[in-house]
């Protein structure tokens, strides 16, 4: 499909056609496109665009993540297929283990979706071998590799599920998300939720990352003030404010 550049949705047709093609490919879930979808939703109630809120979250993701021993970035379909690049540069800028998990999975799957990171950049990509296991999680979602999630203090989980999230916290990681939806569990779960689209989020993150690496006082600092409950109240005032008329 041919998409002019004065479309009005250009950038937003770009994205879908790439998600529809890494379908056919099998990088992402075909019901991935329904979860794609709902983000758009709700990234049109916040007007397209990071607010002062998001902003202040991901500077408070940046802080953990550099405050972390053995920080974990967790990939899916989804995640791979609108920011793959983005996400390994994060992962190298902290630096983070990637770990790939998948909620549709099968061993094919896997090394789709491994092989596509590594295909754009991505050095010793987990997920190919998962021993262990998260507790809470009766499918195959519960299983992590043992270097990866399992022995992870600070976990990134971009568009993930909730109860991977719960399990997550329950197993006494530090779980930070990036979730449009600010009623999501996800959201509601985590220790940080930056409500903000994927491809402005990780970006932003990355260059709070590098301000942040030598100013440890101020890391501190966000992590002690952060309130994860006010920041998704905000957020979701923020929409109420958009669809003011």
């Amino acid at each position: 499909m041919e998409i002019s550049r004065d479309h009005p949705r250009y950038r937003s047709l770009v994205v879908r056609e790439r998600m529809s093609e890494l379908v056919r490919q099998g990088v992402v879930a075909p019901t991935g496109l329904i979860a794609h979808g709902r983000g758009e939703a709700f990234d049109y109630m916040i007007g397209e665009r990071t607010t002062e809120t998001a902003a202040r979250a991901e500077r408070t993701v940046a802080a953990w993540l550099l405050e972390a021993r053995r920080p974990v970035i967790t990939i899916n379909g989804n995640a791979a297929g609108l920011c793959a690049e983005g996400l390994l540069s994060l992962a190298r800028a902290v630096p983070a283990r990637v770990e790939v998990n998948l909620f549709h999975r099968s061993p094919e799957r896997v090394e789709k979706v491994v092989s596509y990171l590594e295909n754009m950049g991505g050095k010793d990509v987990l997920g190919r071998v998962q021993a262990s296991r998260l507790e809470g999680i009766a499918s195959d979602r519960a299983m992590c590799c043992t270097e990866g999630i399992y022995q992870a203090d600070v976990v990134l989980i971009p568009l993930e599920d909730g109860d991977r999230a719960g399990a997550l916290v329950k197993a006494g990681k530090t779980v930070l998300a990036i979730d449009l939806n600010p009623l999501s569990r996800t959201a509601l779960e985590s220790h940080v939720t930056v409500v903000d689209e994927l491809t402005r989020a990780v970006p932003n993150i990355e260059r709070a990352v590098h301000e942040l690496r030598d100013d440890p006082e101020e890391r501190k600092r966000l992590i002690l003030e952060f309130d994860n409950g006010e920041n998704l109240r905000l957020s979701r005032e923020a929409m109420c404010l958009t669809l003011r008329p």
